[in-house]
């Protein structure tokens, strides 16, 4: 216990100290850098800390973020759920009684009550799981349904949530892009070619990029984890098809075919007509390894947890990513780009 609590006020002075002088904090009426540490006349700034730690303050910034955020929402969910019922002259509970429980659809027939069964690994028999699997049912549908009807609230109310997100600083001027150079939005994507889970994002990434056309550019950043054995060539086959102008269409038919073996690779080279010679060479040599590295190095320097990993405009976006939370980023980060925000927050500078 003595521990636990010693980590947690440790967080605690590291957060407090963080937003009191903050990266780059400076004085007001000089506008000198403030040192955040002094010992015996020698000072330390910001940018000393982030040399020394710049993982852990800025996950510990973010995490901060995060949660700050997910209370913001709460508050505004019930914020409009309470102001909705006192207009209807009804408590929260008789209005979402009227708004979501009573939209909620019969019981399912029993033919998909036995295939919800069948898809369950358990060995009770289907008779004593009936009752739970329709009460597991019912509670899905009124979580869905209370969403729904939030957003519709939510949809009919002009929201504003003014809390500063931290943001990382790349340095992503050789890094391939897609998308229009100038646009407002800039979203990177830190992928293994051999992760499932980074497969499985690819068509929500493609319906963004296809939807904010000329508001979103598109990056890739190599992340090759060591327990994929073809990770590292297939990083390093993409970018010897990129010496060759062809790098966007060698990553597609990677993430198409997910055949990522080593001649696999060369046969790839010959579908996109590449110049098979000078493509084997430069895959056999590893002259793109030092490429792979660098984004390796950039993902660890900020402390990416795994695979896949996106930044939007600077914002880390952590834990579960769906195309809903990518898209709600993206309309925060236009939005403030509309009115001219040039808010950046707190930075760490990976140059």
């Amino acid at each position: 216990m003595k521990n636990r609590t010693f980590g947690v006020l440790s967080l605690g002075f590291l957060l407090c100290l963080t937003s009191v002088a903050g990266p780059g904090a400076q004085n007001a009426a000089t506008g000198d850098a403030l040192a955040v540490i002094e010992v015996d006349g020698a000072k330390f700034f910001s940018s000393d800390l982030e040399k020394k730690s710049g993982p852990s303050l800025f996950q510990a910034r973010n995490a901060l973020y995060e949660a700050e955020r997910k209370t913001a929402d709460e508050f505004i969910d019930r914020y409009l759920l309470e102001r909705e019922a006192k207009a209807e002259g009804l408590s929260v509970d008789e209005l979402l009684k009227r708004n979501v429980e009573s939209v909620i659809a019969s019981d399912p027939s029993e033919d998909a009550l036995q295939v919800f069964y069948e898809g369950l690994n358990v060995a009770e028999p289907y008779e004593s799981m009936r009752g739970k699997i329709i009460e597991s049912i019912r509670k899905q549908r009124i979580s869905k349904a209370r969403k729904a009807y939030i957003r519709s609230l939510r949809a009919k109310s002009t929201i504003s949530v003014r809390l500063t997100p931290p943001r990382l600083e790349l340095a992503l001027d050789k890094a391939p892009s897609r998308g229009a150079s100038e646009a407002p939005v800039r979203l990177i994507e830190y992928a293994d070619y051999e992760c499932p889970y980074c497969q499985q994002i690819q068509p929500a990434l493609a319906r963004l990029q296809s939807e904010y056309k000329g508001k979103l550019s598109f990056v890739y950043r190599d992340v090759p984890l060591p327990m994929h054995a073809n990770a590292q060539k297939a990083a390093e086959a993409a970018h010897c098809a990129g010496e060759q102008g062809k790098y966007w269409e060698y990553h597609d038919v990677l993430l198409a075919t997910k055949q990522l073996g080593l001649e696999q690779l060369k046969g790839h080279a010959r579908t996109l007509k590449l110049d098979g010679e000078a493509f084997s060479k430069c895959l056999d040599s590893g002259a793109m390894a030092s490429v792979i590295k660098s984004s390796l190095d950039e993902a660890q320097a900020f402390g990416l947890p795994g695979t896949p990993g996106f930044v939007v405009n600077g914002r880390f976006i952590s834990g579960a990513v769906d195309y809903e939370k990518l898209r709600a980023v993206i309309e925060e980060e236009l939005a403030a780009n509309s009115v001219g925000s040039s808010a950046k927050g707190v930075s760490v500078s990976q140059r």
